[in-house]
């Protein structure tokens, strides 16, 4: 991890900015593969973890049940519970 920390820092801006894209597009592509309509799920926030129900699986998003409405999340936000 450590090695992994000193290769981060010697990047610039701008190629730190292509880490985090895809980075970003591996999170959603692991998302996809483990989600499925009628499954549970959890979706992650930044100070809380809330369980629901997948409804629908769009392109990019997930319509997901929880706390008795229906929300549309972004799969990198989405975890199988």
């Amino acid at each position: 991890m450590q090695n992994l920390t000193d290769t981060l820092m010697g990047l610039t801006i701008s190629e730190l900015a292509q880490v985090q894209e895809t980075i970003k597009q591996i999170k959603t592509m692991k998302a996809k593969s483990a989600l499925t309509v009628g499954g549970d799920c959890v979706v992650v926030q930044k100070t809380k973890r809330t369980p629901g129900v997948i409804e629908k699986l769009n392109q990019t998003r997930a319509v997901v049940k929880m706390l008795g409405r229906r929300y549309t999340v972004p799969f990198s936000m989405l975890e199988a519970a």
